[in-house]
């Protein structure tokens, strides 16, 4: 039973991951930004996931400083991911934009950094930078995002260290098994990004009647079916009300059957690009 918002899961390497994070795709520079994240912080969560290509960075790092100091909680006790934009994607560029993305959040150290997209013939020359990061410490673990099966195969063949994390489009239009069985098969966890279909899933009636029965929303509903799968979750809300709700989801339970009613929505359908038709 998963018991609250900074429970974590440990990744292969033995550093512990938060189940449950906020994300902030895009939402831009500012005070709403830095409000939300500082109130998640305030409010328990512990997992904030940005990235290059969102260019909030610096908002995410005032509001760490600032949440950190108000929460009166250590850097260490936060787990920050960020990832590495397809144009950086090289050795000596994706170290620099490591260095870079560092510098707009204010930190010493990422907890963990990925590669945003699989751009073929060019994802491995960052993944072995991303090694060297890891090797000097100076990233408590690495991983990918949005690569499929093949993808991940092809990596592997020549790291020296494989993935730690696949962060990939997941929710109950979309449940990538033959992804998520490859990344427990090789001890790599899964991470949802849009775990809500972008809002496409709240008036579903499946969902709708599973919410009914245990008195909560459809979007507790579909965390709770996330975290239940051993999928991290990091849900986006710049609202006080929704970082709540979204992060009540520890006092029930769903049944075998109604995970498997939530599993048998899926039609492989996407909200994000197709990480093998993205025209990068």
């Amino acid at each position: 039973m998963i018991k609250g918002l900074q429970d974590t899961t440990t990744l292969h390497n033995g550093v512990k991951m938060p189940r449950l994070g906020i994300g902030v795709f895009k939402v831009e520079q500012g005070p709403e930004l830095v409000h939300a994240v500082k109130f998640a912080i305030k409010h328990g969560y512990r997992s904030i996931d940005t990235a290059a290509i969102y260019e909030n960075e610096e908002s995410v790092g005032q509001a760490i400083r600032e949440g950190l100091d108000e929460a009166g909680i250590s850097r260490e006790e936060l787990f920050v991911t960020s990832k590495v934009w397809n144009s950086d994607l090289g050795y000596e560029s994706t170290i620099n934009a490591y260095e870079t993305s560092l510098k707009k959040l204010g930190l010493d150290y990422l907890d963990l950094y990925l590669i945003h997209w699989p751009v073929q013939g060019k994802y491995k020359e960052a993944w072995r930078a991303l090694e060297t990061l890891y090797k000097q410490g100076k990233v408590k673990a690495i991983g990918v995002s949005n690569f499929q099966v093949h993808h991940l195969e092809d990596l592997m063949k020549d790291a020296e260290i494989k993935p730690m994390v696949n962060q990939v489009e997941y929710h109950p239009r979309l449940t990538q098994k033959e992804v998520h069985a490859f990344c427990q098969e090789h001890g790599i966890q899964l991470e949802a990004w849009s775990p809500l279909m972008q809002g496409q899933l709240l008036d579903n009636p499946v969902l709708q009647e599973i919410a009914n029965t245990y008195n909560k929303t459809i979007a507790q509903i579909i965390i709770r079916w996330d975290l239940q799968n051993g999928v991290v979750t990091i849900p986006k809300s710049t609202k006080e009300h929704r970082i709540v709700e979204n992060a009540s989801v520890f006092d029930f339970e769903l049944t075998k059957e109604d995970m498997w009613r939530i599993g048998q929505l899926n039609q492989n359908y996407r909200v994000g690009p197709d990480p093998d038709n993205f025209d990068f």
